[in-house]
């Protein structure tokens, strides 16, 4: 029997190491029950260990908390009860304060119970700058045609980051014209929708990604069809937002005969 490790009592992901003054970045912790009871009014907790984190930042949101504040020097998202082994995960938006000390600070984070709290743990550093950190991601789009029965439609977004800095945490949202039928892609679909999301975890300064998704026309298709694709997500903050979006038009004489 292969035995798996039991998750620590508190893990946190950071959006970005390195922000400016007025910037915004997240915060992702995730928290775990590895006691034999439930842990009651759970919340997770972030501190700054050489400093008071509520001082430099301002909470903009907290989704995953069913309530979310301050308290003395730590930042709090409710998480409702705990039972053994469970886990429950907080996003939490900070917006760095105009006057945030500028350096390097060392986060910490903790599982805290209104019966027991976990100990406090190191996490990542964050440093506070005053040049605002930003990544110009643009988005370009081609189509391209193969005929079985009908004619499929492959659309290839390429994803660029212009820089200067890296990006992370990468969205863009491909969507095909209405009337064609969803035929795979390298990015997950919405649900049923004619929507998917192209994800990148991470781009480079100067790198490229691509990223496929496919629609088959029916025997009835005729007309323009256009596709887009929009950037919606990256970080840190993109200055250049006439470049987020392509489109690509094609014209379907008939269901078999398409031209991009």
């Amino acid at each position: 029997m292969t035995a798996h490790a039991v998750p620590p009592s508190s893990a946190i992901e950071v959006g970005a190491t390195s922000v400016a003054r007025g910037q915004t970045f997240t915060v992702t912790q995730t928290v775990y029950n590895d006691r034999d009871f439930t842990i009651v009014g759970g919340k997770a907790g972030l501190y700054a260990k050489e400093t008071s984190l509520p001082a430099m930042v301002d909470l903009v949101s907290c989704p995953g908390a069913y309530a979310c504040d301050t308290l003395g020097v730590s930042v709090r998202g409710g998480v409702h009860d705990v039972p053994p082994g469970e886990s429950r995960t907080v996003t939490f938006t900070f917006r760095v304060k105009d006057d945030a000390p500028l350096g390097t600070i060392t986060l910490q984070h903790q599982f805290i119970g209104e019966n027991y709290a976990f100990e406090i743990l190191d996490g990542p550093a964050l440093t506070i700058t005053d040049v605002p950190q930003i990544a110009d991601v643009a988005v370009s789009m081609t189509a391209s045609v193969r005929t079985v029965v009908t004619a499929r439609i492959t659309y290839t977004v390429t994803v660029k980051n212009n820089g200067p800095a890296d990006a992370t945490g990468v969205r863009v949202v491909g969507t095909y014209p209405a009337g064609l039928v969803y035929a795979g892609s390298t990015c997950t679909r919405v649900g049923t929708t004619r929507s998917v999301n192209c994800d990148i975890a991470s781009l480079a300064s100067g790198a490229s990604a691509t990223r496929t998704f496919s629609a088959d026309t029916g025997l009835l298709t005729v007309g323009s069809l256009t596709a887009s694709a929009q950037r919606t997500a990256s970080s840190p903050d993109d200055p250049v937002a006439t470049n987020d979006k392509a489109t690509r038009s094609c014209t379907a004489v008939t269901g078999l005969i398409v031209r991009c």
